[in-house]
């Protein structure tokens, strides 16, 4: 599977952008007719998505408006049309929601439902399950917006750790976190998309091309974990008959095994 460890926004009122987005390093791009497009602009945004040659040399996904918005179908009859790879759903509330949007699109089209609601929360593992979902992410402004949590002091864990494991039993691709919104903040987007690692996530949201690097950095191995993962596999090589070994002073079996697969794999 191609990565998936940044995700860069583009509105989609800017198809100046479109192919700058494609060549900037992104893994993925995402034109927006949501949150970054005005309710006057809509369907001159809807009319760009049809007008203007899309990239084809990285995956390009729309998010479309909610299924509780008057955009929502208008949205979806474009997506259709378009030789994107899927679509970003804002506020997937339910498998419904989901369904309502399958139904909508191409066949070749997958759904990546944003979980943004502590409604989305609660159905999290149903929305997951819905027909041609890729993966998940988490929008954690809208989801602190709709709770009155705050994403600090390990507030958000169970989220995030609910939404990974839930993602995990419905065997479709990790999820991706939220945007980092300093744009200008390495120390912090580092922090954070390190965080997102740990938690299980695949990639994150970005906002900004001066993002992509130290996002994509954050989700490769580091040299002391690739360095790890070949000596234990070196290791084993040298003792093929050893379900369980001693190295370096650490057990190792099959879980340690898999896991340094896993990381040469990402290499």
């Amino acid at each position: 599977m191609m990565p998936a460890r940044s995700w860069l926004f583009v509105p989609s009122t800017r198809p100046d952008r479109f192919a700058k987005a494609a060549a900037s390093g992104a893994d993925r791009v995402i034109l927006d007719l949501e949150d970054a497009v005005g309710p006057g602009e809509k369907s001159d945004a809807r009319r760009n998505l049809s007008s203007t040659a899309l990239p084809r040399d990285v995956p390009v996904y729309v998010r479309v408006n909610s299924a509780l918005t008057p955009w929502f179908e208008d949205d979806l009859a474009v997506a259709a049309t378009l030789p994107i790879h899927g679509i970003l759903l804002p506020k997937a509330d339910s498998a419904a929601h989901v369904e309502r949007a399958a139904a909508a699109l191409s066949r070749e089209h997958v759904i990546v439902p944003i979980i943004e609601t502590a409604v989305g929360l609660w159905n999290v593992l149903d929305v997951a399950r819905a027909p041609r979902v890729e993966r998940l992410v988490f929008g954690a402004l809208d989801f602190a917006l709709d709770t009155g949590m705050q994403d600090d002091a390990g507030a958000f864990d169970y989220v995030r750790s609910h939404i990974v494991v839930a993602s995990r039993v419905a065997g479709i691709a990790p999820p991706i976190d939220l945007v980092t919104l300093a744009i200008d903040d390495q120390d912090l987007l580092k922090a954070e998309a390190a965080r997102s690692r740990r938690f299980g996530f695949a990639g994150k949201l970005c906002i900004h091309p001066k993002q992509l690097g130290a996002t994509n950095d954050a989700f490769r191995p580091s040299g002391e974990e690739i360095a790890w993962a070949r000596s234990i596999l070196t290791e084993q090589a040298a003792r093929p008959r050893d379900a369980v070994f001693a190295h370096r002073g650490e057990l190792v079996d099959r879980p340690v095994l898999e896991r340094a697969r896993q990381i040469m794999a990402a290499e």
